[in-house]
């Protein structure tokens, strides 16, 4: 029993080198707006495979796609100024 608890002290004796720097979280950050219109479009897409897909569904799929390219842009823009991480 005390060979776990060893190891669980060993574990969490480097916890504070394991957690992302503040570079890191910056950058996660600024991706963010990039992961969340990608995650609309897989919904908008699963919705679609889903069924036999109707306009909605498919004007879903494109404004999905228009919000995601154009948080792509935002984010290409931000790093090219150098505000992004």
């Amino acid at each position: 029993m005390n060979l776990i608890v060893t190891v669980q002290e060993a574990v969490t004796a480097f916890a504070p080198w394991m957690e992302p720097t503040a570079a890191e979280l910056d950058a996660i950050e600024a991706e963010w707006p990039v992961t969340d219109a990608e995650v609309e479009l897989l919904d908008a897409q699963i919705i679609a495979f889903d069924r036999v897909p109707n306009e909605v569904d498919m004007q879903r799929v494109r404004r999905a796609l228009d919000q995601l390219l154009t948080a792509r842009v935002d984010a290409a823009n931000l790093a090219g100024t150098g505000d992004a991480a």
